[in-house]
């Protein structure tokens, strides 16, 4: 994103193509009151469309929401698509998911 001021896109394992941005949200534990997680968007073929999305659970958490989206911003695209992928793949990403529409 910061190269190309826009989202990286993929084509998953499923061949479908994503979009991904980085989102933060409360965790609800004092210890570490922030989370960072990824979010996919789905697109449909031929006209731009949302299909749907697939997200990770919190991949890093902490103290603040900026130290978060930095520590999760540090990823590599390889291993951004790696996530992806393994989101996509049943017998691995069906504990990951968190919420997968529709």
């Amino acid at each position: 994103m910061a190269v190309h001021a826009r989202p990286a896109a993929f084509e998953g394992a499923d061949g479908f193509s994503y979009s991904v941005d980085i989102l933060t949200d409360t965790t609800g534990d004092a210890a570490a009151p922030w989370g960072a997680y990824l979010f996919f968007v789905r697109w449909g073929q031929g006209e731009p469309e949302v299909k749907g999305h697939v997200e990770t659970g919190f991949l890093v958490t902490g103290q603040s929401e900026a130290g978060v989206r930095h520590g999760i911003g540090a990823m590599q695209l390889a291993t951004v698509k790696a996530t992806l992928d393994g989101l996509l793949r049943p017998a691995q990403g069906a504990a990951a998911i968190a919420h997968r529409w529709p």
